[in-house]
């Protein structure tokens, strides 16, 4: 499993993501504090990333990139609103990981196939495989 630090890098990068838009709704901050939750981080460290970033880390193997575009790519859609400044942010980050663009493209295109744009695990994971072979 990840380190703390790296634990609270994944978190910092989404809170950053969750503030592109300036906005940062109840259901984006829920969403935020569930993967806290999940990677075992305490509410009181899960807000102080509010106020400091943590340092960033990248995700050391592709399937922690995957794993991680995955989960920007779900709290970019909690809110049912995608703008463009999310849009272009979270395919910049997935460059910066050394993600595939073309994957990328393709997984930002047939998210608007699935409900409430929710790419399911496996869908994005055979992307990624094509995009690989």
């Amino acid at each position: 499993m990840n380190s703390l630090e790296e634990k609270l890098s994944i978190l910092s990068e989404m809170i950053a993501f969750a503030k592109a838009d300036e906005d940062l709704n109840d259901s984006e901050y829920n969403f935020l504090f569930s993967v806290a939750t999940n990677l075992g981080v305490n509410k009181k460290t899960f807000d102080s990333l509010f106020k400091a970033k943590a340092q960033k880390i990248i995700p050391k193997t592709q399937a922690e990139r995957i794993l991680q575009f995955h989960r920007l790519l779900l709290l970019m859609n909690v809110d049912n609103n995608q703008r463009l400044v999310e849009i272009s942010k979270l395919h910049n980050i997935g460059l910066g990981m050394g993600l595939p663009p073309s994957a990328i493209e393709q997984v930002l295109s047939v998210m608007h196939q699935y409900p409430d744009k929710i790419v399911p695990p496996e869908v994005l994971i055979d992307i990624f495989k094509a995009h690989y072979n």
